[in-house]
């Protein structure tokens, strides 16, 4: 079993056995709900697909709740899939995170704080013009230059611009597990991870 869902609480730190100040990330983990099994003769492909997180029943459709009583599960509000090799899962299986263990390496995937439309100063850390020098006055923060004339007469594809920002999903690997605390369904990772204070993540080995 590859992964969980779970939700980011918030950010703090705690000390190591060397006394040196780690920041970390509190993330709630499961308990998951196993809702299906995916299979290479009737989807195509070997999946499981885990739930998280109580949802009201009035606020599911009938098709969701009938694949819910499938897998003898309440209705849950956050779905997804894990490509995984289910010989040792069955369909109704809850998951939680004694999946793993202090010291393992995650990555874990959510969706980051959207900023906006952003310059590109914020948005590319572009430098900017330092001096307001030659007659420029209103120029500090501007693109400048982003091609050529005649040729090749257009603007490359991928040219670092001004535009949205953030609210795209982003992962972060390598974030290493420092304590696991299975009696509050909860882990602290070193470092930081996407996403805003209960937002939901997904944590994979």
């Amino acid at each position: 079993m590859p992964g969980l869902i779970g939700k980011k609480i918030g950010m703090t730190t705690i000390f190591s056995e060397e006394g040196k100040n780690i920041p970390c990330t509190i993330l709630e983990v499961g308990p998951c709900k196993v809702t299906q099994i995916k299979t290479v003769e009737v989807d195509g492909y070997n999946a499981i697909q885990l739930g998280f997180s109580d949802q009201k029943e009035s606020r599911i459709g009938k098709a969701a709740l009938g694949h819910f009583k499938k897998a003898n599960s309440s209705p849950l509000r956050k779905l997804v899939e894990f490509p995984a090799d289910f010989d040792e899962i069955a369909l109704g299986d809850t998951i939680n995170v004694e999946l793993f263990q202090e010291g393992d390496y995650v990555s874990v995937s959510g969706k980051s704080k959207g900023k906006g439309f952003q310059g590109v100063v914020k948005r590319h850390n572009f430098r900017g013009v330092g001096d307001a020098t030659h007659g420029q006055h209103n120029r500090l923060r501007a693109p400048g230059s982003i091609g050529a004339a005649s040729y090749p007469a257009r603007v490359f594809k991928g040219m670092r611009m001004a535009g949205q920002m953030g609210n795209a999903r982003v992962s972060v690997d390598n974030l290493q597990v420092l304590k696991v605390l299975v009696d509050k369904n909860m882990i602290l990772v070193k470092g930081a991870v996407p996403g805003a204070k209960d937002s939901y993540i997904t944590i994979e080995k």
